[in-house]
């Protein structure tokens, strides 16, 4: 393993910022069309530090930063509060190394021990790589939106998968969680 994952921290936000713009540019993992300046980038990772979400980056031996993923709510009302979404990218180079897995396996074992019970992935323009990452670390298909978004000139599907965390629906949560919400 040529590369280590750490929790995020302001630093990295301009290589984040870079990563998630050759995605927007380029991809459908998101459905943006125009990528956010570095302010708006910092904005939203404050946000969700803030509300207690883990939010990690992969980083090679010289401390470039090859990916980042993060956890955030799936909705805002009460009923959803043990649900989180996950969100990964990749630097161009770092695809296919398997990297998006590890950062994956990483944020469900924080995300497990922050006492959430649900994760799910709503996977833009239905990307092959994405839905197999997911897939092996045990997501199951939840559903199919056809036509959801438009981009690059084509009409695109997303994909949601969920995986359960912990003990999932088998018992009652606790009262609370260990997030700001």
């Amino acid at each position: 393993m040529n590369y280590t994952i750490r929790t995020a921290d302001t630093g990295d936000l301009p290589a984040i910022t870079e990563i998630y713009r050759e995605s927007v540019l380029h991809g459908v993992a998101s459905y943006e069309i125009d990528p956010p300046p570095l302010e708006e980038m910092q904005a939203r990772f404050s946000a969700i530090i803030a509300a207690g979400y883990p939010y990690i980056v992969a980083i090679d031996t010289s401390g470039v930063i090859l990916g980042y993923a993060y956890a955030s709510a799936f909705r805002t009302r009460a009923a959803y509060n043990w649900l989180v979404e996950d969100s990964i990218y990749l630097a161009p180079e770092a695809r296919g190394r398997g990297i998006g897995k590890a950062l994956l396996a990483e944020l469900i074992a924080r995300c497990t021990a922050l006492g959430f019970r649900q994760m799910v992935a709503v996977i833009g323009g239905a990307h092959p790589a994405s839905i197999a990452v997911h897939r092996a670390l045990g997501f199951e298909h939840g559903g199919l939106m056809k036509a959801s978004g438009f981009k690059h000139g084509r009409w695109l599907d997303t994909v949601i998968m969920q995986l359960a965390l912990g003990e999932g629906a088998s018992s009652e949560p606790k009262a609370a969680i260990a997030t700001a919400k």
